[in-house]
């Protein structure tokens, strides 16, 4: 799937492309399933390009589970038929994972656990590793009462798991239908909007020690629940830098994927699938995704 020019996903066509080249210390990958985030669409509006460079026309997708087709000179890590999950996320985008192959630097790859299915893999790289990095930044430990905005959501799910494995104790934003989910995986729910921070304090009257923010445009009410000392970081709104919070991006990485996939693999992490959709139907599960109508991860299937 390519899109010519920024705009909106009915811009995506199904097109043919050349087979990408595997250069040293990169594998081809034979692509079985690609997740759709929120990134995708807002990189195809054009949302990145300040960023990062663009080369049109554009095969979107970062994350990707395969098998390894090829790979490149000096690169021992993997061998053809390996299953092996990514972030492929690269300098500059144009060669993405809504395809039926892509090439990526071997650093960003992880074998997928035998145990692990497609989807689940497929679905865990950009938000596993998002989740992951934003509660390294923020230092958690069993001493905290960490506040998750938007804790059901694709991020936010696996945030929660990873947080109450420090022993943390988490309390999480979410709509009142996914708060039973939310309860079983030992988080404390709470109905995001007007009156949060009088429920959250009704949960915590002396505040929160740390907040991760997965959705956006709740800065005061993240300052207003901090307590002295707290730290918070955001991976939607910038300008927590301006209130002593942290702005974090997600980096490609291979063997904290891979810790991930292994967390999966064990039990002690699940990623939650709403739903595929075929190749040629990848415009319609970004609309989806922008609709903000999943429950769960939404993954392309390459091989249909």
């Amino acid at each position: 799937m390519t899109y010519a020019e920024y705009g909106d996903p009915s811009t995506l066509e199904l097109t043919d492309a050349p087979t990408p080249k595997v250069s040293p210390g990169a594998v081809l990958i034979r692509v079985e399933r690609a997740s759709v985030n929120p990134v995708d669409w807002k990189v195809m509006a054009g949302g990145l390009d300040g960023l990062i460079e663009t080369v049109f026309p554009v095969i979107p997708g970062w994350d990707v589970a395969g098998v390894v087709e090829a790979v490149g000179p000096d690169t021992p890590e993997f061998t053809p038929g390996d299953r092996v999950a990514s972030y492929g996320r690269t300098d500059v985008i144009h060669g993405g994972t809504y395809a039926e192959f892509v090439a990526l630097p071997v650093t960003s790859v992880a074998a997928i656990p035998e145990s692990v299915d497609v989807e689940a893999a497929a679905g865990l790289p950009l938000a596993g590793l998002t989740a992951l990095r934003s509660l390294e930044t923020l230092e958690l430990t069993g001493d905290d009462t960490l506040l998750i905005h938007a804790a059901s959501g694709g991020v936010g799910h696996l945030a929660a798991q990873l947080a109450r494995e420090t022993g943390a104790r988490v309390i999480g934003t979410a709509s009142t239908g996914n708060h039973s989910a939310l309860q079983a995986i030992g988080v404390t729910p709470v109905s995001y909007g007007d009156g949060l921070v009088e429920r959250v304090r009704e949960i915590a009257p002396d505040g929160v020690t740390a907040v991760a923010d997965f959705v956006g445009g709740v800065r005061e009410d993240t300052l207003a629940l901090l307590a002295r000392g707290g730290r918070h970081v955001s991976i939607a709104d910038p300008s927590v830098e301006e209130a002593g919070g942290r702005w974090v991006w997600v980096r490609p990485d291979g063997p904290r994927l891979r810790t991930l996939l292994e967390k999966v693999a064990v039990g002690s992490l699940q990623v939650e699938i709403d739903r595929s959709f075929a190749l040629a139907d990848a415009a319609e599960a970004l609309e989806v995704s922008k609709a903000g109508k999943a429950n769960g991860k939404l993954l392309v299937d390459a091989t249909r």
